[in-house]
Formats: C-alpha cells, sequence, structure tokens
C-alpha cells in the first residue's frame, strides 16, 4: 500500500516545505489541486461535499499546478505529484500536453496527470467552451494528450478538435501516467478504457468497494485486466493499519490521507509547524509499520 497525501487551498510559501516534509516522512505522492476562477454568482453544485455548497472555495488561494509542481519537484528527489484533478475539457489538450510533458520532464518522470470534467458549468462558460458533449470532448482531449506525450508527430480531426500534423519536444523519457477521476458510469468506463488509473473523491465504504468491481468488470470488457492500475481512493480505512490492509484487499493501490478537512469557509489558520507534525505522525504510526 502507498500513501498519498492532501493539502490545499493553503498559504502558498508553505507547498515547499511540505513537500519536502512529506517526502522524508515516507508518502510516495502527494496531490496537487486544480481550481481557475471563482464565479460572482453561480447555479453549479460541488459533487463532493455534503450540502454541495461552493462557499469554502472563495479567496482560497490556488497556485496553478503546472507553475506548482516543479517548483516542489526542485526540492524533492522521489516524490510524485498528483494532479487531483485538472479540469481537462476546458482546456486546450495540445497547450495541456506541452505544459504535462514539459512538467513531467523537469521533474524527472514524477507527474501523475489527474483529469476529469467540472463541476462548475460556469469554469466552461468564462473560457468559451461548450457544456454539451463535454464527455466526447474528455475522450479527444485525453487522446490528443497521450499521443502527444508519447512524442513524433500527431495529427487529429476529431468532433471538438482538428489540426494538422505537429509534435513537441521534449516529452518525457517514460509514458506520462493518465489517472481519471469521477464517481458515474461514463467516468468508470473511461478509465477502464484508456486511464492508467482511477481517482476516487471520496463517500461511503460500500459504494467504493462497488466502484472498485465496476472497475474491475470493465477493464476485463476492454482486455486491459493486464496492463498497470493504479486507484487513489479517500476513505476512512486509510487511516489505520487495519483499514490500509482491508483497502489493498479491495486492490486500491494508493490511500490518500489529509489532515484538515477542506469544506469550511475562511482562510486555513493551520501553521505549517502543526501540519508537518501530523503527517509525520500518520507517518510513524501508519506508514512505517506497513512498509
Amino acid at each position: 500500500m502507498r500513501f498519498t497525501y492532501a493539502e490545499s487551498m493553503i498559504e502558498p510559501s508553505f507547498y515547499l516545505p511540505l513537500a519536502r516534509a512529506v517526502e522524508d516522512a515516507g508518502y510516495d505522492t502527494m496531490v496537487v489541486p486544480d481550481s481557475i476562477c471563482y464565479p460572482a454568482e453561480s447555479e453549479s453544485v460541488y459533487p463532493f461535499n455534503e450540502d454541495g455548497s461552493r462557499e469554502f472555495l472563495e479567496d482560497k488561494p490556488f497556485i496553478e499546478p503546472f507553475t506548482l509542481i516543479p517548483a516542489m519537484g526542485a526540492v524533492t528527489e522521489r516524490l510524485r505529484f498528483l494532479t487531483f484533478v485538472l479540469k481537462l475539457p476546458v482546456r486546450h489538450p495540445i497547450l495541456v500536453a506541452k505544459q504535462a510533458t514539459s512538467t513531467a520532464v523537469m521533474t524527472g518522470n514524477r507527474l501523475l496527470l489527474g483529469v476529469g470534467t467540472s463541476p462548475w458549468r460556469e469554469d466552461y462558460e468564462v473560457l468559451g467552451v461548450p457544456f454539451a458533449r463535454r464527455g466526447a470532448r474528455m475522450d479527444e482531449a485525453v487522446d490528443i494528450v497521450r499521443r502527444l506525450s508519447a512524442g513524433g508527430y500527431v495529427e487529429h480531426h476529431g468532433e471538438a478538435y482538428d489540426f494538422p500534423a505537429l509534435k513537441i519536444a521534449p516529452v518525457p523519457s517514460e509514458p506520462l501516467p493518465i489517472l481519471i477521476g469521477g464517481h458515474g458510469e461514463a467516468a468508470l468506463r473511461r478509465a477502464a478504457r484508456v486511464g492508467d488509473g482511477w481517482l476516487h473523491g471520496g463517500g461511503a465504504h460500500d459504494d467504493l468497494g462497488a466502484m472498485l468491481e465496476r472497475l474491475e468488470t470493465l477493464r476485463a470488457e476492454y482486455g486491459r485486466s493486464a496492463a498497470p492500475f493504479e486507484t487513489h481512493v479517500i476513505s476512512l480505512d486509510g487511516f489505520s493499519i487495519e483499514g490500509a490492509r482491508r483497502l489493498e484487499d479491495l486492490g486500491v493501490t494508493d490511500a490518500i490521507v489529509g489532515f484538515r478537512l477542506p469544506y469550511v469557509a475562511g482562510p486555513d489558520t493551520e501553521s505549517l509547524e502543526a501540519k508537518i507534525d501530523a503527517l509525520r505522525r500518520f507517518a510513524d504510526s501508519v506508514i512505517a509499520p506497513l512498509r
């Protein structure tokens, strides 16, 4: 079992010392969230907190992932970085491919590109991207990013994107892992069909087990059961030795753990020292005994 450290919407100067502490404590990966803007008015519902409210996001600092990850990569050697999740359909995939490959190169293949659709209709509207057919747009974008990141000329003529043969350089020396986030059937099918892994946003344990079973079934249908596949999940079981073993028995490869509730309005008042103490205590009590 590997462990992924989650922290977000914090004082920007905390990130580099946190990344060093996370690596030193024995975590394998650190998540980096993505948020583009905060509209003054919104009718969208956030799917991963109990009441669907978005007020906890107002005035929270989000550093753009492809800016933050290379900075943290420069002060670490082993730690991987997972975008959780990059809102892919609102961005042009050629630009994402350029940003992701550059980041992967600069971090020595330590980028995991976690992607998903944005829950905010406003993200699409302010960027001039159609909200309709966002799933099809997502499928095209994943295909384009994967092919461009592998090197060589790529040509694409699809429903959402159309461009002549082109290539980008440099590209990473190893394939860029693309992990798919989402709990719906379309997201699970996409992860099983084209993903190098799946990202779970939290929820009931029984739901998690059902989704993992569905992924296994779908991967078999697509003939991908033998392909490497990571599952990063948020579960209370990830916070104990016994629970981590239960997750491992379900086929989970990576447990995501964080030590602060992010869905709270207002600024984060926890000190850097308190954050480092919490992640170290967990590493000593759970991660180390499982190694």
